[in-house]
């Protein structure tokens, strides 16, 4: 059986990637557009919130991407400060902007979503200003990593960053059961099945998450590819300066 470690070689991650790429982003595809359809033209408005409950299923996935997007850059950013493989720094750093990317559409969706039922656009409720800090983390990321020609110190450093930003990204997810106070509604999905939404709801919110997820794996495997490539640049270009 390969071993895992065998993917953090670059010759071999982008002969794998080259392949399972596509299916990834169509099956993404798929999954988006039957969920997306499903919630939004399929399923009836809610009694209170009416047809403004219909952002969760861009709010909802949205957020746990955001979230679970800065807690595989802790993962890869682990693999790197211990393995010192390339490939998952690179990985880590390819992830950044797509999970800020889907924080600001949650934080977008949430003040939509929060306008009618809070009467607010924003309110300093511990869930969103966590959410609010681990966005600014996520800037902090992408420019640390800009601000630092050499590709190795880059990697220690924004490493560590992401250690301390991971606290904001759990805190982010489990506000709501740290403090009562807030406006901000519990979970959506949970393993207690009491706390659920409505089936109605339920099922067509799980294949649009889905759906996020596959996304932001092909867009960080399709941006971890691009890093290689240039990352490999930036080799021959230092050695035909040294020739």
């Amino acid at each position: 059986m390969a071993s895992i470690w065998e993917y953090a070689n670059p010759r071999k991650f982008m002969s794998v990637t080259d392949r399972v790429l596509p299916w990834i982003a169509g099956l993404s595809a798929i999954a988006l557009v039957a969920g997306l359809a499903w919630g939004f033209f399929l399923t009836p408005d809610d009694y209170r919130q009416g047809s403004t409950v219909k952002i969760i299923y861009l709010h909802v996935p949205a957020a746990l991407m955001a979230i679970n997007g800065w807690l595989m850059m802790l993962a890869a950013s682990l693999v790197w400060l211990v393995r010192r493989h390339h490939v998952s720094a690179l990985a880590a750093r390819a992830a950044a902007p797509v999970g800020a990317v889907m924080t600001v559409i949650a934080l977008l969706t949430g003040a939509i979503w929060g306008q009618p039922m809070w009467g607010t656009w924003w309110a300093w409720d511990p869930r969103l200003t966590s959410f609010l800090i681990l966005f600014l983390f996520y800037l902090g990321y992408i420019a640390l990593w800009a601000a630092i020609e050499d590709g190795d110190t880059a990697a220690d450093l924004t490493s560590v960053l992401c250690l301390v930003g991971s606290v904001f990204a759990l805190l982010s997810r489990y506000a709501v059961n740290f403090w009562n106070q807030g406006l901000h509604q519990g979970a959506s999905l949970s393993l207690d099945k009491e706390e659920n939404v409505a089936d109605v709801f339920y099922f067509p919110l799980l294949l649009c998450i889905a759906g996020f997820v596959l996304l932001f794996l092909a867009l960080v495997l399709l941006r971890t590819r691009t890093e290689i490539r240039a990352r490999r640049m930036r080799a021959l270009m230092a050695r035909e300066r040294m020739a």
